[in-house]
């Protein structure tokens, strides 16, 4: 496979199913910060201890791949062919899931707290940040789409990411004996 093809060198890109359009197109900075969320959640899994997160290294390699499918889907208008594989209710259901299993074995949360603690965990708090402005793109493209519909499944498989990578957070400090640093405002 080549990597450089120049037909994006007039500033264009095409989405799956050949249509083509400029590269700040709302559909293609959504995908983009989908892809950027993705990087994130790679450096967390590379700064992850080896022992005592199982559970974070699994829910970040699905995570993962489920980006993946997620940029895949949001890269391809509805009308379009090809059919490519979309964000299931099973997958917004597993991130359920998942924020239900941290929050069993963490401490009721009482306060907000500020994004820091094992490097994982702070980095897993940037993850968030830009899992959300991801989401913030993608209800802008749904906005504004006129090439395509796009599936109401990305905006909320990505706001129940948003509260995995937040609870996953807590939940690896926690996991780690690393206390969090309550938020307390100046009066």
């Amino acid at each position: 496979m080549k990597i450089y093809t120049r037909t994006g060198d007039g500033g264009t890109t095409g989405l799956f199913g050949g249509a083509r359009v400029a590269k700040d197109h709302p559909r293609i900075e959504a995908y983009g910060t989908v892809d950027e969320t993705n990087s994130v959640v790679g450096m967390v899994r590379a700064l992850l201890p080896t022992d005592g997160v199982d559970l974070a290294h699994t829910v970040l390699s699905q995570v993962q791949n489920d980006l993946f499918v997620l940029g895949a889907d949001l890269a391809t208008p509805h009308t379009a062919k090809p059919v490519v594989p979309r964000v299931t209710d099973a997958q917004v259901e597993q991130l359920e899931a998942w924020v239900d299993a941290c929050n069993e074995s963490l401490p009721p949360l009482k306060t907000f707290v500020l994004p820091g603690g094992h490097p994982a965990a702070a980095q897993l708090h940037v993850a968030r940040t830009v899992c959300r402005r991801a989401e913030r793109l993608v209800v802008r493209a749904a906005e504004r789409e006129v090439v395509g519909e796009i599936g109401e499944g990305a905006i909320v498989y990505l706001n129940r990411l948003s509260d995995v990578l937040f609870t996953l957070a807590l939940w690896v400090n926690h996991q780690l004996g690393v206390k969090e640093t309550p938020w307390t405002p100046e009066p």
